[in-house]
């Protein structure tokens, strides 16, 4: 194992919470409420926002999506592929979870609640957005949060790095088929020209940007490269509720005559997280893994990158789409949710360990 790996990976076990990620959900209710009261006050200004698109891309959203997400993968190391063999079960079962039961289990809890359950609360023009919004939230691993979720769970910090670099390479080839998949089987028609666009703009661009940027600064030694992510780390989530905020602006109409939507968007999000998260930690449980790769394991398999998930959404169905409101409720709920599954994993260490 390289020196430089061991470093991050000490970094990424040590990095503590912030305000900004533990309060997360506070923010986004708090941009949920300014963005529909700005979006009531100011129509003509979002509306003129909204109109500032090149080949259907938003150019101020962006903007923000890439200062979201450009800062998360610059402390993803791409070195520690070779790695992965040290942890072949823990790896083995967190991609089974992410690429193969995830996306197609909320593939079925879309149609399932949404479609079906849920129908009759729901506007039948947006039934399809709103699937759709769901499938893009669970096609894309999570990145940077779960390196949180990993330390609080005293996860190995070395299997995590390994785990995100790994789901990153497969994200860049597997995300448009497998959402463009996912959408057919559920009736709804995929614009393929927006679909690759997106994962070029949202995927493509900013891992090759990050890791030039990574090696730039690690190139000024470890201490630069530090200070610089003390630096960057507040820009993803402030440019994530300033998204938000857009968002809302946009949504603020149609939440004002069904807040009940939200609500009901949640439930086969929280179904989806609880599923895949114990499914990872029991699979890990039979194969013999040892706990600190199970936590991290779970926690992988059920988080997701929802500053993609959101960036698609837009990009593919708009800012007023429902697929843009489901991706952002997965953003509402994440970090309570998450939290929770640290904690039963935390808790249950020991029945873990018995077999």
């Amino acid at each position: 194992m390289s020196a430089q790996c061991e470093v991050t990976m000490k970094q990424a076990a040590a990095a503590p919470m912030s305000n900004f990620e533990r309060y997360l959900s506070l923010w986004v209710f708090i941009c949920i409420v300014a963005g529909i009261a700005f979006g009531q006050a100011l129509p003509g200004f979002f509306q003129a926002v909204g109109r500032m698109e090149v080949a259907q891309v938003n150019l101020p959203v962006g903007l923000l999506i890439w200062v979201m997400i450009i800062p998360m993968l610059v402390k993803v190391d791409f070195g520690a592929l070779h790695e992965v063999k040290q942890h072949v079960r823990g790896i083995g079962v967190t991609l089974f979870v992410n690429w193969l039961v995830k996306p197609f289990s909320m593939a079925f809890l879309g149609w399932l609640f949404i479609r079906q359950l849920f129908a009759p609360w729901l506007p039948a023009e947006q039934i399809d957005s709103y699937i759709a919004g769901l499938i893009l939230l669970a096609a894309a691993p999570c990145t940077a949060m779960v390196f949180v979720w990993s330390r609080l769970s005293n996860g190995d910090p070395l299997f995590t790095l390994s785990q995100v670099a790994v789901n990153d390479a497969i994200m860049v080839f597997a995300f448009a088929p497998l959402v463009a998949f996912l959408l057919g089987l559920s009736a709804i028609t995929v614009p393929w020209d927006t679909l690759l666009i997106s994962v070029v703009l949202y995927i493509v661009i900013p891992v090759a940007l990050a890791q030039w940027w990574r090696k730039a600064l690690l190139a000024r030694g470890q201490a630069a490269f530090d200070a610089a992510m003390a630096k960057i780390g507040p820009w993803s989530i402030s440019a994530l509720l300033a998204t938000l905020v857009l968002l809302f602006a946009f949504q603020g109409e149609a939440i004002l005559k069904q807040p009940l939507v939200i609500a009901l968007l949640a439930v086969p999000i929280l179904i989806q997280v609880f599923f895949n998260s114990a499914l990872a930690y029991w699979l890990n449980r039979a194969l013999g893994e040892r706990h600190n790769i199970a936590c991290p394991s779970a926690l992988i398999g059920a988080s997701n990158f929802f500053e993609l998930a959101v960036a698609a959404a837009i990009s593919l169905f708009g800012f007023e789409s429902g697929a843009a409101l489901a991706t952002v409720v997965g953003v509402l709920i994440e970090v309570p949710v998450m939290l929770l599954v640290v904690k039963v994993v935390n808790a249950s260490k020991d029945w873990y360990e018995r077999s």
